[in-house]
């Protein structure tokens, strides 16, 4: 594998090993964020008062979401400040496709706005169906995402097999989130 593979000719890419690959890192992704969901539901409660009451139980889950959206300050940070050193991306995303230098960080901020906006959901609708132990799981989705787009960038010139895990890690918590909020919603928790 090389540090420009995702930017591989189509015709030389090998599907398989790309969904193998994809299939390995989500399956990860999954077992660490049920793993890590399970450890903060039984020892959350042993380790921190978690809210009860609504208003407070919403303020937990802005606090828990601010660490998102700095990740999502840092990628808006990465790309502004490249555009503004850059002659080639001074003039914006209307004025030409990025750069070399502008393009990996483009594709991170786009990934990690999208994936900023799915936690944001899960965060506020699972304070809104459930207090205690099921608020313990935002701080580990946090964390989640924190590792998980740390890896996705690093991983990003590597392709889709590089940045399978990253992505896997960052979006596992809300996918597996919403159905969990639907679930308290409709059966209580």
């Amino acid at each position: 594998m090389h540090l420009d593979d995702y930017r591989r000719a189509p015709e030389t890419v090998d599907m398989a090993a790309e969904e193998r690959a994809i299939r390995r890192d989500t399956s990860i992704a999954t077992a660490v964020t049920l793993a890590g969901f399970g450890a903060a539901f039984w020892i959350g409660p042993a380790i921190a008062d978690l809210p009860s009451a609504m208003a407070d139980r919403l303020g937990f889950a802005a606090m828990c979401w601010a660490v998102p959206g700095f990740v999502l300050l840092v990628g808006i940070l990465m790309v502004s400040t490249t555009r503004r050193f850059s002659p080639e991306d001074i003039g914006g995303q209307a004025a030409r496709p990025p750069s070399e230098r502008l393009a990996i960080k483009a594709a991170f901020l786009q990934n990690t706005l999208e994936q900023t906006v799915l936690a944001a959901g899960v965060y506020f609708a699972l304070a809104a169906v459930a207090g205690g132990a099921w608020l313990a799981l935002l701080p580990v989705a946090a964390g989640l995402f924190v590792i998980g787009r740390v890896l996705f960038y690093i991983g990003y010139p590597r392709g889709a097999q590089g940045r399978a895990l990253g992505m896997g890690l960052t979006m596992m918590p809300a996918a597996l989130g919403y159905p969990l909020v639907l679930g308290l919603a409709l059966f209580g928790g």
